[in-house]
């Protein structure tokens, strides 16, 4: 099994781990309640996907 001959500096390393960075989510708007929410998904919020309710949520007040 080969092994390395010399150690990786820090900078190879850490140019090595620049695109490791955790990224934010694409939301998109729901046509309904307009809230925030995933794209291709139902809307947490109000429950409809696609002009009509799949989920049934309940209100919280």
């Amino acid at each position: 099994m080969p092994n390395p001959k010399r150690r990786h500096s820090k900078a190879r390393t850490s140019s090595r781990r620049a695109h490791d960075a955790l990224k934010s989510h694409a939301l998109s708007e729901c046509p309904n309640c307009h809230e925030r929410k995933m794209p291709h998904r139902a809307c947490p919020k109000c429950g409809y996907y696609k002009g009509r309710e799949v989920l049934d949520v309940e209100e919280s007040s």
